[in-house]
């Protein structure tokens, strides 16, 4: 029997969806801090505990359970790296929708230590098909994330604002 952790898919602060991350030896490089590629899967975590958090699931998405099977990808991501993590920091994952059409969603998000922003990303992920056409958001998908959309009143990756 598997047991349910409550705050293994972190937690919702209004519309924010906040995921504590701790950082373990193998997340870093040589010098010692966080390399920069694994702050990407931190940012990945974040956006799919935050959809599995409040009912979007990857599997019943990728299975069809809302018609035919789609996957959210990643279009495009900018980021802004202002400060590195070390081993054992505990970090925070902060994740905001900013928008939703058609295919499309976009997130701001950051990696934080306590209040500082060590890195940032500006994020779009388009739902496309197996084949890799983009799909429009289902119904009952866009029901579930619609409540969450936070236009960015400041331009800048900072969930913060």
């Amino acid at each position: 029997m598997m047991t349910s952790w409550p705050d293994l898919d972190g937690r919702l602060d209004g519309r924010i969806h906040r995921l504590p991350i701790r950082i373990y030896y193998a997340d870093t490089d040589f010098s010692g801090v966080v390399y920069h590629g694994t702050y990407v899967q931190f940012f990945e975590r974040g956006r799919s505990d935050f959809l599995r958090l409040i009912g979007v699931h990857h599997r019943a998405m990728s299975e069809g359970a809302h018609g035919s099977p789609v996957a959210f990808a990643i279009r495009r991501m900018t980021l802004d790296f202002r400060a590195p993590a070390r081993i054992d920091d505990v970090l925070e994952v902060a994740t905001r929708l900013t928008g939703m059409s058609g295919a499309r969603m976009t997130l701001l998000q950051t990696i934080l230590l306590d209040e500082a922003v060590l890195v940032s990303a500006e994020v779009e992920a388009v739902l496309i098909s197996p084949e890799g056409r983009p799909r429009r958001i289902p119904r009952e998908v866009a029901a579930l994330v619609g409540p969450y959309v936070q236009p960015a009143e400041i331009s800048g990756p900072d969930p913060e604002n």
